[in-house]
């Protein structure tokens, strides 16, 4: 590999390139881990624990279900529709070792929202909890799923904690005890197969999965390990995980954190902020990762600077950008930085960390990690020099294979040379830092979550009474970004409630408009196409 003057400020020992992966798949790094920790604790949840040899014992029951109860075969979707809980490593790892693929949904997604994925998927069988029932059941016979497994929070919790919370939601799956004796045929799986349908969203406003590889995932765990490498210890850490793990972000950093046998600590519902800070309170623990807003929330909590913090290692900020009054006021409290990395669903999603040595905030999205390339671009994919402002691409092992059945999506995204361009605008200076400076994409990131303008239009349009709508981002101080809309009435009695009912009928909460507002007219081209960026930069009109 060429050189490139990141390489130059690398902490000591930081690998520039991952070499050969050490695994063959997420199933060989999964088992391996499994054997050599089997006695530590892998993932924890509302008091209760699974070990790695328990979650390698109950995902296997789970894949033999799949296989032999289901029929399913290899390379099927199986979606998945759950909050952190401890079935969701498990159902992973069982539909991993099916040889089936893994689509993750939100919980809170909408039936809308909900039913194009299963159907833009094809997936043949979903497990979910079952509190978001409802959801599924408004759009099932639209899909192709023919097999539905539901769960309940107390499923894994263990005797008496799973009596008391089934006793609220009166179900029981036993998937798992089917599977536990059903034969099981270990499929081929290779790292160019495909691991996860990652949905994400797009310029055309139509949510795209993403196609991750056992290749994709493997590498960029390795790339991940090498830059934290000798600054964690094997089979000791305790990782605080409060982001969903159907997020990349989540579902990434748990499997680094396991490849070294962590003990990771799922948290339900991280907004409940006063509990999450009693969980923090009771153990020590090493790692935490989160989004700006996360640790913006919990500086803001008065019971936040009384934590223990002498155990921690590492505060990893990813998703969306960390602000520099939230950085150093974390600083302030902890005594510990708070890092910064960037990635994408697209990326899996690890490509840009600042160094774990950095001791300030420095307003960069760090230095491209191990096997990496990163580059300036202009519009017609040229490579910039130092400082110049273009658009972020990206080359490596962990970038998609490209979105599901979506060739001319993926060809948009892709330069000619097949780097990865992110939509992102940035320069790189003279260190190989990089820093974002704008968005080429129109997209708005609410809590580091992508929520794009042509959907949120699309569905306000079909709201009675309105003429023409324009979805921007607008700044807010605890999400980064909310959704900002402006509409030009064709019923003079159309309301903010009545498009904010609408809204939350067909969109999941982080995209409902924060801010709703009525213009005579919109600004357009000379060819009628509105001028979002004229909106956007425009002062908030009143309702």
């Amino acid at each position: 590999m060429q050189s490139f003057p990141w390489y130059k400020h690398y902490p000591a020992g930081t690998p520039e390139t991952i070499g050969a992966l050490e695994y063959t798949s997420l199933i060989d790094l999964f088992e391996t881990a499994s054997k050599k920790y089997s006695d530590r604790i892998a993932f924890e949840n509302m008091g209760a624990q699974l070990t790695f040899s328990e979650v390698d014992r109950l995902s296997s029951h789970f894949a033999a279900y799949l296989q032999s109860g289901l029929k399913l075969q290899k390379g099927e979707r199986v979606a998945l529709m759950m909050p952190n809980i401890l079935q969701y490593p498990v159902a992973v790892f069982g539909i991993l070792r099916a040889g089936l693929i893994v689509v993750n949904c939100n919980p809170l997604y909408t039936p809308r929202e909900l039913e194009h994925q299963l159907k833009d998927s094809g997936a043949k069988a979903i497990l979910l909890l079952e509190n978001f029932a409802t959801t599924l059941e408004q759009v099932i016979e639209k899909t192709d799923v023919e097999h539905v497994i539901t769960t309940q929070l107390g499923d894994l919790l263990g005797f008496p904690k799973s009596l008391i919370v089934n006793y609220v939601v009166k179900h029981k799956n036993r998937a798992l005890s089917k599977g536990a004796g059903a034969p099981f045929t270990e499929p081929k799986v290779v790292n160019t197969d495909l691991a996860f349908l990652q949905y994400t969203g797009g310029t055309t406003g139509v949510s795209k999965g993403a196609m991750l590889t056992h290749r994709n995932l493997v590498a960029n765990m390795e790339q991940v390990g090498g830059w934290t490498g000798g600054r964690l210890e094997e089979g000791r850490e305790v990782v605080i995980q409060p982001l969903p793990l159907y997020h990349i972000f989540a579902l990434s950093s748990s499997l680094v954190f396991m490849k070294g046998g962590g003990d990771n600590v799922l948290i339900a519902n991280p907004r409940d902020i006063e509990g999450f800070i009693k969980e923090l309170k009771s153990r020590p623990w090493n790692v935490l990762t989160g989004v700006n807003t996360l640790f913006n929330s919990l500086l803001h909590h008065p019971d936040f600077a009384s934590i223990d913090f002498s155990h921690m290692k590492l505060a990893l900020g990813g998703g969306m950008a960390v602000q520099r009054a939230v950085a150093e006021k974390w600083k302030a409290v902890t005594g510990k930085p708070l890092i910064e990395a960037y990635g994408l669903t697209e990326t899996s999603p690890g490509a840009c960390i600042n160094p774990m040595t950095l001791t300030d905030f420095n307003g960069c999205i760090g230095l491209p990690i191990g096997s990496t390339i990163m580059t300036i671009r202009d519009d017609d994919g040229n490579i910039l020099p130092v400082g110049a402002t273009g658009e972020i691409c990206i080359e490596g092992p962990q970038v998609m294979l490209g979105y599901w059945q979506r060739a001319e999506e993926t060809a948009k995204v892709m330069t000619a040379d097949g780097a990865f361009k992110t939509g992102d605008i940035g320069i790189m200076d003279e260190r190989g830092y990089f820093k974002i400076v704008d968005r080429k994409k129109d997209m708005i990131l609410v809590s580091g979550f992508n929520v794009y303008p042509n959907e949120i239009e699309d569905v306000i349009a079909t709201c009675p009474g309105v003429m023409e709508v324009c979805a921007v981002a607008a700044a807010d101080e605890k999400s980064g970004e909310v959704v900002r809309v402006v509409i030009v009435k064709k019923d003079p009695g159309l309301t903010r409630e009545k498009v904010l009912e609408h809204c939350k009928a067909n969109l999941t909460g982080y995209k409902v408009p924060k801010i709703v507002e009525f213009w005579s007219d919109l600004p357009k081209t000379n060819v009628g196409k509105v001028l979002r960026r004229e909106v956007k930069n425009a002062p908030v009109k009143a309702a």
